[in-house]
């Protein structure tokens, strides 16, 4: 028979020599940090049978364990394993009862975009929760603390996005003919520099591509959450002391609007790299 270290010695050879395979220079195993001497042993095994040279980088990517808000291991009241369909569904059903609380009438059934709504958060607070802790450390799950409207969450992040589009929206005179008018995007402007808190989220901006090239070297999505709630917060400095409906001239005025389109294209360009859609109105 075979067993895991044979199965995944096998697997690296395909992946990385055999004409039929990936031809693979980098190879990431992403499981629980309990696996990690099985693969420190099985990298050193394929290299000493030659399977890999330097070339080819084989890497673990462990992660900790998701607890109960009591800081056990996540489980049913009976014990039994969490289906990932049972949370996904409850999490939909919790940002269901929040988008109701906020209708004007909230016997009013619920329609397509309400649900579309409930679904984009629920489910994107789920991911978010789970990309925005360092991977290699055990974290207890929380509906509340996921579906907050405060902190590092994707609720706040899918807010703040809608929040640019209706700055956006204002700004270049767009009507809001219902969920289906699309925001049209408007050109980019020279940025002119009147204020501390623009030079600090231009600042912040920039940082862009340095994050994502961290992130794919080390591979704590976890950075990208971080510079994704940094950015909302610098937005929000610079929103509080810079106006763009007044600023003081035309040329200021597109200034800032260009600020707030490329701030809108960032925090959307990362929520979808992590699975998560930007919805334009909430």
């Amino acid at each position: 028979g075979f067993n895991y270290a044979t199965t995944d010695l096998a697997a690296i050879k395909h992946r990385v020599q055999l004409e039929d395979g990936e031809k693979a220079d980098r190879v990431l195993y992403v499981t629980d940090a309990g696996q990690s001497m099985h693969f420190e042993m099985v990298f050193a095994a394929a290299k000493l049978a030659n399977f890999v040279d330097a070339s080819v980088s084989l890497e673990h990517v462990p992660f900790g364990l998701v607890q109960g808000e009591d800081g056990k291991k996540f489980a049913t009241r009976s014990g039994e394993t969490v289906k990932l369909k049972d949370l996904l569904d409850e999490s939909v059903r919790i940002a269901g009862e929040d988008v109701r609380s906020r209708m004007e009438n909230p016997e009013e059934e619920f329609n397509e975009a309400m649900q579309c709504i409930a679904q984009t958060v629920g489910i994107g607070a789920v991911k978010y929760a789970d990309l925005s802790m360092n991977r290699e450390s055990n974290y207890r799950f929380s509906y509340e603390r996921m579906l907050s409207l405060n902190g590092n969450t994707a609720p706040y992040m899918l807010y703040a996005y809608a929040r640019l589009c209706g700055i956006i929206r204002k700004a270049t005179d767009q009507e809001e003919n219902g969920s289906d008018s699309s925001l049209v995007w408007p050109e980019a402007a020279e940025v002119i520099v009147s204020h501390e808190s623009e030079l600090q989220l231009i600042r912040n901006l920039v940082r862009l591509p340095d994050i994502l090239n961290e992130v794919e070297r080390d591979l704590y999505p976890n950075r990208l959450c971080d510079y994704l709630f940094e950015t909302s917060q610098k937005f929000n400095q610079f929103y509080e002391n810079c106006s763009v409906n007044k600023a003081e001239t035309p040329e200021l005025k597109a200034s800032r609007l260009t600020l707030c389109v490329v701030t809108a294209g960032t925090i959307r360009l990362l929520l979808n790299m992590i699975g998560v859609p930007v919805l334009e109105k909430l």
